[in-house]
């Protein structure tokens, strides 16, 4: 039988027994209900939490009781005995919602491996791409699991090939459901050719017993399927295969493990999640996700001799960790989620932050069980947890022994397109909203705040209007501020499409000593999403070198605000070629206003142009709306790139300006009577048509 439940209390485990994943997929697949499952079966909780009732464990904020939906990742530890032996799973819930997709993003940064949920009735999703692309980038070996095969339109075989088109084609079948829609009970597991049942009413206990005899021909169908992908990678099951000779589970199961590791497989199973079929998954999960020891050592740099070097998953081998959360506990302050990469980390001792230079203490090790925590005596090798304490560390930073320092790989965060304007409802609140958003910004790296020099009013940006609506809840809840939000703004920003030169000359003569700085510089655009690039090309001495960084930080300043609308300019390199200073006047501020002079000047001349977000965003209605909605999208400025059918509905797929979107979900809603639904995320910035230029140029007049 699968796994058992198990309620013994915290225990370090061998690190070849430690699983760390994350449940990941679309908002609304099952992510949260799974989880609450998964705590169940393996004895963490005794009461199963329900994302309808709104008494889930892992969805612990009032936000996301209220909504039903997951806003922030929860950490759990949780164990599982597989064939007499005891795992320990650490486990993250992550958001669905596109607007939280960082907290996916630094998940998967320090996991090894995920659970990926997908809803049976429809396949693969918008936000499913999008999670799968980040698994794709942090290399993360995944397994699959098609859940709510047992409402009307589930269906198993369908959602394999949409993952198999979308997503992959090495995702590969290893259980079959048993029954269809309200008919389901259970599932076969086709390598062991063994079939579970449960009882439909009751739910939560697994029998075997023997595959229903009008499944038998679809299961050796399924199971050839499997067993030829499996052994595609080894050679020596190939030829045994190949010879007609019976392979055994065991071997199967070992090659399969070693190729989901390796990415080049993805086993997919599916049911309900409500169910016992769960106690399948958590054997899936220590059968073929990876312990740290299957993963290569983790690598990083020495910021001392700028070396690279690595970290084995050793107690034995010097500390080092990498935070991938901070947040601001009611209880214990600041709190700081760690995955340790290797050595222990003990309570009251210090630790060296690599990648700020500074040396912190730690008061306590916790580990995370959703908001509660549970006091450890130590994090080995391996393990995620929380450390309190820590005042200066934030997200992305390494800690590490001072003795062997190492900066890990960090986490990069998207830029807010979003913004709105923050007006406080009272004095009291004006006077404390400038602490709260630093604590706020310390905890979500894709949240930002910045005061507008002309009106002096605070702007708040994010990832979209539900992000900051969740932020103005949870800011006025835990720390008791209260503002109200401005109309959503977009994030334009600017850049150049040609080369061109600049001067800047700075000269101020007053009655002791002047000021002097001169620099000729050079701009060219750089491809989309390139960013920044300075080179410094002086010869003969013509600026001192240590006035170049003055010149650099000069520029820097003017690209916050651009010469067509005044926004941040990007995709630009500046090469600084030529200048001259003065051996007593020339000052670091003189060439940083030089600087700023020059680059202004410079972009004058390149074509600027303004960039607008543009979004990627799936419709969702019936056939008989989709002549009406493709109307509306095309007076949005939507540029239509597909349309495909998906669970007896229309699927409509487009790029939209950001600026059109903030009236259309209201739009939709009156065009299909409440029967179409969207979902939209980021996909690129493009250059804003002149007529639309002409509008924001007219706007910035009227609030100017």
């Amino acid at each position: 039988m699968p796994g058992d439940k198990n309620t013994v209390a915290y225990t370090h485990v061998p690190v070849k027994r430690l699983r760390n994943i994350g449940i990941i997929a679309h908002i609304d697949a099952g992510k949260t209900t799974t989880t609450e499952r998964i705590l169940y079966f393996t004895g963490r909780q005794h009461k199963v939490g329900d994302v309808d009732e709104g008494n889930t464990t892992m969805d612990y904020l009032p936000e996301e009781r209220q909504r039903g939906v997951t806003i922030v990742a929860a950490a759990t530890t949780c164990f599982w005995d597989y064939e007499g032996e005891k795992y320990r799973i650490n486990l993250i819930d992550t958001p669905g919602h596109v607007d939280f997709t960082a907290e996916v993003e630094r998940s998967l940064r320090v996991l090894d491996g995920a659970v990926v949920i997908f809803d049976g009735k429809v396949g693969v999703q918008a936000q499913t791409e999008t999670v799968w692309r980040q698994a794709d980038k942090y290399n993360v070996p995944r397994i699959g699991f098609v859940n709510k095969l047992n409402l009307i339109g589930g269906d198993f075989y369908k959602s394999l090939e949409s993952i198999k088109e979308r997503l992959s084609p090495n995702a590969v079948a290893v259980t079959l459901p048993i029954g269809l829609e309200h008919d389901l009970h259970g599932v076969v597991d086709l390598l062991t050719r063994k079939a579970y049942f449960y009882d439909p009413e009751e739910k939560l206990t697994l029998t075997e017993g023997e595959i229903p005899e009008d499944m038998k021909d679809k299961v050796e169908e399924y199971r050839n399927i499997l067993v030829e992908k499996i052994v595609e990678h080894d050679d020596k099951l190939l030829e045994d295969f190949l010879e007609g000779r019976d392979i055994p589970v065991k071997e199967l199961k070992r090659v399969l493990r070693k190729a989901v590791i390796e990415g080049k497989l993805f086993p997919i199973a599916g049911g309900d999640s409500r169910t016992a079929v769960v106690r399948l998954l958590l054997d899936m999960i220590v059968e073929y996700l990876p312990s740290p020891l299957d993963l290569p050592p983790v690598k990083g740099v020495n910021p001392k001799t700028g070396e690279e070097v690595e970290r084995k998953p050793l107690d034995s081998e010097p500390f080092s960790a990498l935070i991938f959360k901070v947040v601001n506990d009611v209880h214990v302050g600041t709190l700081s989620y760690v995955r340790v990469y290797s050595g222990v980390i003990k309570p009251g001792t210090y630790v060296w932050n690599s990648t700020k230079n500074i040396k912190e203490r730690l008061s306590r090790v916790v580990l995370m069980h959703a908001d509660h925590r549970e006091e450890a005596p130590e994090l080995r090798a391996g393990e995620i947890g929380g450390l309190v304490g820590l005042k200066n560390s934030v997200t992305g930073d390494t800690l590490s022994d001072p003795e062997h320092p190492i900066v890990l790989e960090s986490i990069q965060f998207a830029e807010p397109v979003v913004f709105a304007s923050v007006t406080p409802e009272t004095k009291a609140d004006a006077e404390k909203l400038g602490d709260v958003i630093q604590k706020v910004m310390l905890e979500d790296p894709t949240i930002s705040f910045k005061v507008d020099n002309e009106t002096g009013q605070t702007i708040i940006g994010g990832m979209g209007q539900f992000h900051l609506q969740i932020w103005k809840e949870r800011i006025a809840r835990e720390y008791g501020v209260k503002f109200q939000l401005g109309e959503p703004k977009v994030a334009y920003r600017e850049t150049i499409s040609s080369e061109a030169e600049g001067e800047g000359k700075f000269i101020k003569q007053t009655g002791g000593r002047g000021q002097y700085g001169h620099v000729i510089l050079k701009v060219e655009p750089l491809p989309r999403g390139s960013g920044f690039e300075f080179v410094n090309a002086i010869k003969g001495g013509a600026i001192p070198n240590e006035f170049i960084p003055a010149v650099e930080k000069g520029v820097k300043e003017a690209m916050q605000s651009g010469v067509v609308a005044g926004y941040p300019v990007v995709d630009v390199k500046v090469t600084v070629f030529d200048g001259s200073y003065h051996e007593v006047d020339s000052s670091e501020a003189a060439f940083k206003i030089a600087g700023s002079l020059a680059f202004k000047e410079a972009a004058k001349k390149a074509n600027p142009y303004l960039l607008e977000p543009i979004m990627k965003i799936e419709v969702v209605v019936p056939e008989d709306y989709l002549g009406e909605v493709t109307g509306l999208l095309h007076s949005k400025r939507a540029q239509i790139t597909g349309t495909e059918e998906r669970a007896g509905l229309q699927v409509i797929k487009a790029l939209i300006p950001l600026s059109e979107t903030f009236d259309f979900a209201n739009k939709l809603r009156a065009a299909t009577s409440g029967r179409g639904d969207q979902y939209m995320e980021f996909s690129h910035y493009e250059k804003v048509p002149a007529q639309v230029l002409e509008k924001i140029l007219e706007s910035g007049k009227s609030q100017s």
